[in-house]
């Protein structure tokens, strides 16, 4: 397949990473600094948990030409920047535009694309399951992931067809990445901020070293998360993936998570790859997340979520966030 990957942070690299080891013809977006540095001395990745690094070049470019053509483009950006580059998205001659990443407005995003598209187009969404950093100085970039890596992927309220299945699958094969099709992406990922922003607000909180959290602030996460999952439910979103909730709730799968909180804050190196360089990095993404979720809930108040504000309250105001990490710029 001959595909784009529109950006080259972490999530984006690591993606060309997958797919060019399957023997696909990629390409890479990238701009500035980075994009001379992968030109100059390709796509590097240290592989944190597998302790190995590969060395990839593939084409790199800073804009889409008219007349370029592909048969997938995965655009992977922040949620807070992902809405500028919708109208390239619908001029790319692409049959399929997969948008990777948070997304709390992606009905608004996919009905941008296909409006005006210049071909006949389908629009997917996914999140893929990998964090890490990019280090610019010593051009590389460090991958945090658990096996090969994985993508959560769907339409906006449907499986792909069939033969979208397969022609992604086939994309992937050989690698160990596995697709995870999903029947309703919209609510996976409003389901997905339900996990995640309690980790932000507690990152937030110990000011980007989660080994000063307490045992009390980590099961406090767990309380949040659980009250996010049942204010969804009363609204009727579809919990996904399915029983993810569970690993909130009493018995084995919410000690198990609060076990893996323990481990993730005690060990800086994965907390940062985790969770805190991501806050650092993209805390308009998350802000801009936080607001969005905290719409969602509050069109619930039959379904109260007091440990998930105890744990938001501790964390500094969005304003005291920005004059902390404004110097940093996103690596995703």
């Amino acid at each position: 397949m001959k595909v784009l990957v529109y950006g080259s942070g972490v999530i984006g690299s690591y993606l060309a990473h997958v797919l060019m080891s399957a023997g696909n013809d990629v390409t890479v977006l990238a701009r500035g600094r980075w994009k001379e540095q992968l030109e100059a001395h390709g796509l590097k990745i240290r592989h944190h948990l597998q302790h190995r690094e590969t060395l990839d070049r593939p084409k790199v470019i800073g804009d889409i030409s008219e007349g370029d053509s592909y048969d997938a483009v995965f655009a992977v950006m922040p949620y807070n920047k992902i809405g500028a580059i919708l109208e390239p998205l619908a001029a790319v001659r692409a049959p399929l535009v997969v948008l990777v990443g948070n997304n709390m407005n992606p009905a608004a995003m996919e009905k941008a694309i296909l409006g005006g598209t210049v071909c006949e187009k389908q629009v997917l969404f996914g999140f893929q399951v990998t964090a890490g950093k990019r280090d610019t100085e010593k051009g590389l970039l460090v991958c945090e992931r658990l096996g090969a890596g994985n993508m959560d992927l769907g339409g906006l309220h449907r499986l792909p067809d069939e033969a979208t299945r397969a022609k992604l699958n086939t994309a992937f094969a050989g690698t160990g990445y596995r697709l995870n099709w999903q029947p309703d992406m919209e609510a996976y990922l409003i389901c997905h901020l339900a996990a995640i922003l309690p980790i932000g607000y507690l990152a937030y909180a110990c000011n980007g070293d989660m080994r000063a959290s307490t045992g009390a602030q980590r099961r406090l996460m767990r309380l949040a998360s659980r009250e996010a999952y049942a204010m969804l439910k009363a609204q009727g979103v579809p919990i996904l993936p399915a029983g993810d909730d569970r690993y909130y709730a009493p018995g084995p799968r919410g000690r198990l998570m609060q076990f893996l909180y323990f481990v993730m804050a005690k060990n800086k190196t994965i907390s940062d790859l985790v969770a805190c360089e991501h806050c650092r990095n993209a805390y308009e993404e998350m802000k801009m997340l936080d607001a969005a979720f905290m719409e969602v809930a509050a069109r619930a108040p039959g379904a109260p979520m007091p440990h998930w504000h105890e744990l938001r309250a501790q964390m500094p105001g969005w304003d005291e966030v920005r004059r902390r990490y404004g110097r940093v710029t996103s690596s995703r």
